[in-house]
């Protein structure tokens, strides 16, 4: 995420950096293997390029041995170690430090041999406990959130949290079976079974999840998965979005970023434990073969000659992630047809571009005039490839197509985007203002380094509504700071954005000298190595951007932006750059307080604001076991989505018209078209984007006001 300008000075200074750190570091004893050297290689970058490093010591050490138990791998819900396992590792507790900074890794190996020797234990318990019915009249409770409990003291203890914990994921699936049972009541066909055979077949449900879940830890999980997750912890506890990535996590990275990858073109799906087939893209390997249908399960996959590997208890994205691969190379997938027949098929891989994934935009055609709406997922880049897709050049293409539709306001869309290339934002701001900074990077050690927009054209010059959420992120944060600093448009959506302010770049692992490969067969490390702030001097950490017109959502009351993690880094502001707002400014103010009026005399707005709020409380209670409180909790919080749902749909659809050569693009294949034509169809029910037209219109009818007061 680092514009081009910037990028050879950035490596110069890294791999300065880190030879020094590998010319310096002294092993002894024995010659490191592969886990120390990737430890030893990340504690070297933490304290040499991170943005803020925290003192790897003793208490870090403590913080890290503290998160490890409950990591994924290892022990998430604090129900298959017990306390004495953790008394008996406490001579770690101080010690990791120390393995970060050179010595042997012992603490993962340590924890997988307790782990694997805990998990037979368990899986033979929920066995145990599921073969028998429970009394859901009892009145008890349970708590589902590890940050308020302990592990348990005693086996007893271990098997009583189990009980409740499964008596619940019981309770849930049995009050499902006992509502279908009575909404299908006197269909014909439909077999009306009893509250026990209901109770027993709830439980069997629950004991197929458990099942696949264990398969997974036992048999799948490996020692170098718990250690990649300890590294990503040691990352992590340095700021959120300092991560590590394995070899093969890395180029999953990169091929979202990018939209391109290469591999069978199917898409996937996880059904009851089984990976199946879901689509096929139109004119890829797996479509070409004529031998892989929807619906089929993929038991095994191999890479060319090598022995296959099982995919049972895989979740579809680690399925994925070995099925795609290098170009030109060889994939045989075993499969268990539809018909129970079982078949290899032997596939060569190929680029499948993600184009469902790109910048695309509509029409929108009001009283008022005619709008243009322009939807960005994410701010891709293929880095590899100079004629890759970029999403600038993709928003670039999308205003010109609007233009020639001669409409007369846009709205970018930048809900649910989590950010991407610094390059782009800065380049796509500039399809929108004449020039001049769009942000402002510091990494720990520099002064600002203001980023500018060098090109005196405006592709787009009208009004702009810039849609935002809870999790519009980073380079989406730096689009929508830039467009309200500049009064260049309005920015509607939740309260403010996620909120992060950091920059972040890989970084192989591999020692190479004089030259930082951001691909490495040790791993890569995403590190955070600057932070970014607006061109008014503000950051986007923790803040966000606060929209100018605030619309209630569901999401408002969740706690999952960059200021509830207490890893996150500090706010702070530096000095503003040199910039004067947008020469064509609309006065906001009179175009806010219409929006204002038209929220607050809004039902469906105030309905969803009041049940949102609601949900969010409920996620805090400490759950139910009874069956009767259960169903009348169930019946409450039904009931408000139901609301919410109900509130959010128009009751005249948005008048959204998609562009014939967007349907030309798609023909080749039935399903883009129809995901796409499905694309249209929400959008001409949505409630937020409805508001979005509305903002737009209002600036058209200031902008013409303006325009014809001037003229005469």
């Amino acid at each position: 995420m680092f514009s081009k300008r910037t990028l050879p000075v950035l490596i110069l200074f890294l791999g300065a950096g880190l030879i020094l750190a590998f010319n310096t570091f002294g092993w002894g004893g024995n010659p490191p293997g592969k886990y120390e050297k990737i430890l030893h290689n990340v504690g070297d970058m933490l304290k040499e390029v991170h943005f803020s490093p925290k003192k790897i010591d003793d208490e870090f050490s403590k913080v890290l041995f503290k998160k490890f138990f409950t990591d994924r791998y290892v022990d998430e819900s604090k129900n298959i170690l017990l306390q004495s396992d953790i008394q008996a590792l406490k001579k770690f507790e101080t010690k990791l430090d120390d393995e970060i900074l050179g010595s042997n890794v012992l603490f993962v190996p340590a924890v997988s041999e307790i782990v694997k020797k805990r998990l037979p234990e368990v899986s033979a318990l929920y066995k145990e406990i599921l073969a028998k019915p429970f009394d859901f009249t009892k009145e008890e409770t349970t708590n589902l959130n590890p940050d308020e409990y302990d592990f348990p003291k005693t086996e007893a203890e271990r098997k009583e949290t189990w009980r409740k914990r499964l008596k619940y994921l019981v309770l849930d699936r049995y009050a499902d079976l006992l509502e279908n049972r009575e909404k299908n009541k006197g269909t014909e066909g439909f077999v009306v079974k009893t509250d026990a055979e209901l109770e027993k077949e709830a439980r069997e449900r629950v004991l197929k999840i458990m099942d696949r879940t264990f398969d997974r830890m036992i048999v799948k999980v490996s020692e170098d998965d718990r250690f990649n997750s300890f590294v990503n912890i040691i990352t992590e506890t340095m700021d959120p979005h300092s991560t590590f990535f394995p070899p093969v996590d890395k180029r999953y990275f990169d091929e979202q970023m990018s939209g391109r990858f290469y591999g069978i073109g199917a898409s996937l799906r996880e059904e009851e434990g089984n990976i199946k087939i879901a689509t096929l893209l139109a004119g890829s390997p797996a479509w070409k073969s004529g031998q892989i249908q929807v619906g089929d399960i993929v038991l095994k996959v191999a890479q060319a000659s090598a022995e296959p590997v099982e995919l049972t208890g895989f979740v579809t994205e680690d399925a994925v992630k070995i099925i795609r691969g290098k170009k030109g190379t060889e994939v045989r997938l075993t499969l268990k047809k539809t018909d129970g027949s079982i078949k290899v098929v032997t596939l060569i891989r190929d680029e499948i571009v993600q184009d469902e994934t790109f910048a695309r935009s509509a029409v929108i055609n009001t009283d008022k005039g005619k709008l243009g709406f322009i939807y960005l997922p994410e701010f891709y880049a293929n880095f590899d490839d100079p004629k890759g897709a970029r999403c600038s050049e993709d928003v670039r293409k999308e205003l010109i197509k609007l233009k020639e539709q001669n409409v007369d306001g846009v709205v970018m869309d930048l809900r649910n985007n989590g950010g991407g290339s610094l390059y782009d934002v800065v380049q796509m701001v500039g399809l929108f203002i004449e020039g001049g900074p769009i942000v402002q990077v510091k990494d720990r050690d520099g002064k600002p380094q203001v980023y500018f927009d060098r090109d005196k054209s405006v592709l787009y010059d009208g009004p702009l509504a810039v849609m935002v959420n809870e999790f519009s992120a980073s380079a989406s944060e730096i689009f929508a700071a830039a467009i309200q600093d500049y009064n260049r448009g309005v920015i509607i959506g939740s309260s403010s954005t996620y909120g992060k302010g950091t920059v972040q770049r890989s970084i192989g692992l591999d020692k190479v000298v004089g030259f930082v490969d951001p691909n490495s067969d040790l791993g890569t490390i995403k590190l955070t190595l600057q932070k970014y702030y607006r061109i008014n001097g503000g950051s986007t950490q923790l803040r966000g951007v606060v929209s100018d017109i605030n619309l209630p959502d569901i999401y408002e009351f969740s706690k999952f932006r960059e200021k509830d993690n207490p890893e996150a880094l500090p706010y702070d502001e530096i000095p503003k750059a040199d910039y004067s707002n947008w020469k064509y400014s609309l006065d906001l103010q009179p175009i806010k307080a219409a929006s204002s009026e038209r929220i607050k005399t809004s039902n469906s707005f105030e309905v969803i604001h009041k049940n949102a709020q609601w949900i969010a409380e409920q996620n805090d209670k400490v759950v139910t076991l009874n069956l009767k409180k259960y169903l009348e909790e169930q019946k409450q919080i039904k009931a408000s989505v139901k609301q919410i749902e109900a509130s959010a749909k128009l009751p005249t659809e948005i008048d959204v018209t998609a562009l014939a050569d967007d349907l030309k693009k798609f023909e080749y294949d039935n399903g883009k078209l129809e995901r796409f034509k499905d694309w249209i169809k929400r959008l001409r029910g949505d409630i937020y984007l409805n508001e979005a037209v509305n903002v737009v219109n209002d600036m058209v009818v200031q902008k013409n006001i303006v325009y014809n007061t001037k003229k005469n």
